[in-house]
């Protein structure tokens, strides 16, 4: 019988599993609720941040926990590498100001080392400190993840500037663009040398399923081309949950592997533009995990199954695990599963 993540890898990669994997993102917007924590305590007390996602291991023994053991906090990693103000709650992640000074402030900005700047040397640090206590239980730590460069611009620049000058200063976009695109990927480069025998890498970015099919091709394309062409053979996440049907087809040959999305688009309609995509999806997070019975979410998982006959399917939440997500919901997703077994 396969492990939760043998089941997963193999599906990531093209492969046939034994059954239909069950995956789910987590982070800190779930898991302090979910442990009934203050949220700066989960982010500063590492041995109860431990204990509560190594908790998830024995709570839900069938499910592949992605990226697993993840330190980070909230969205700040990347932003706080060029100057981000950060602020801190004890109820909700942290949140991020624009750096100072906008555009300008950042115009020749160099990228960033993750070896010095923001969080990303405690970030390492931690990672290392993890594993180690992790592999005296034979767990390794399987995937590292990073946000993409347009969700970390947007975050320097506000969301609104961001549209605005991709419109109006698009030279200056692009020369920001990339060297945020060059600081992701020495970043997850950096989380990936500090750690045993990762396998893979996820990328966040919701912000790109807002652009136009022109803006895409132009500014989306060549820089998140190059940031997964830069992880070849590793297996490769794309979380992207903004409804963004007009984009499915155009993004498929951007170079991921799996695909997780947003559940107002049909998951049937993904698969036909990416046959060869593993998908992560596609039950309602919110509505119907949060906020519907365990038999609702087992429709939903059924009916995920039936669009998609299976096929490179990995049964997960249509982005990642919502805030208040009960346990109940997630047994149901396991339930359906084992039921088809």
């Amino acid at each position: 019988m396969m492990t939760p993540w043998e089941r997963f890898a193999t599906v990531a990669r093209g492969g046939k599993a034994d059954r239909v994997p069950v995956a789910l993102i987590v982070d800190s917007p779930w898991l302090p609720g979910y442990a009934a924590v203050d949220t700066l305590d989960y982010f500063l007390k590492t041995d109860q941040w431990l204990h509560i996602n190594r908790d998830l291991l024995t709570r839900f023994p069938d499910v592949a926990w992605i990226p697993g053991f993840w330190i980070e906090y909230g969205m700040a990693a990347e932003p706080s590498a060029f100057g981000a103000r950060i602020m801190w709650y004890h109820d909700q992640p942290p949140a991020i100001e624009p750096v100072l000074g906008g555009l300008a402030a950042l115009k020749d900005v160099e990228p960033a080392d993750p070896q010095y700047h923001g969080f990303m040397p405690l970030i390492l640090q931690r990672y290392v400190d993890t594993e180690n206590q992790l592999l005296r239980d034979g767990i390794n730590i399987k995937m590292v993840a990073a946000r993409g460069p347009f969700a970390v611009t947007g975050w320097m620049l506000s969301m609104t500037e961001l549209m605005v000058l991709l419109q109006t200063d698009p030279e200056a976009m692009h020369q920001l663009l990339d060297t945020v695109t060059t600081t992701i990927i020495a970043w997850l480069r950096a989380q990936l040398s500090v750690l045993k025998a990762p396998e893979g890498i996820m990328v966040l970015d919701d912000i790109v399923g807002l652009l136009s099919p022109k803006l895409f091709e132009e500014f989306a394309r060549p820089y998140m081309t190059r940031l997964f062409s830069e992880f070849n053979g590793m297996i490769r996440i794309y979380h992207n949950d903004t409804p963004c049907p007009h984009l499915i087809k155009p993004m498929a040959n951007l170079g991921f592997d799996v695909f997780n999305f947003s559940h107002e688009t049909d998951i049937a309609k993904v698969q036909e533009a990416m046959p060869n995509i593993a998908l992560m999806g596609n039950v309602s997070p919110y509505a119907v995990m949060v906020n519907g019975t365990p038999q609702e979410v087992e429709e939903w998982a059924r009916e995920c199954i039936r669009k998609t006959n299976k096929k490179n399917l990995i049964l997960s939440a249509g982005g990642g695990v919502s805030p208040g997500t009960p346990a109940e919901a997630i047994d149901a997703l396991v339930k359906v599963v084992k039921e088809m077994d």
